[in-house]
């Protein structure tokens, strides 16, 4: 069985036209980060414990 690929999102806190990262988090133990300014370019790769703890530290208050 092929697995899907990755499906993009874009926080609904950013500006349509504004400097964003574009979050993939449907694939098994992976996270995916790019710019979504350069959607052929490369991305990050994170843990999801790793992303986890990263969004929580930049959560806003």
């Amino acid at each position: 069985m092929m697995s899907a690929g990755p499906r993009w999102r874009k926080s609904t806190r950013s500006a349509n036209e504004g400097n964003c990262v574009e979050v993939a988090d449907n694939l098994t133990g992976v996270v995916l980060v790019r710019d979504s300014k350069d959607r052929l370019g490369p991305a990050l790769t994170f843990g999801p414990e790793s992303w986890r703890t990263f969004v929580a530290a930049t959560r806003l208050r």
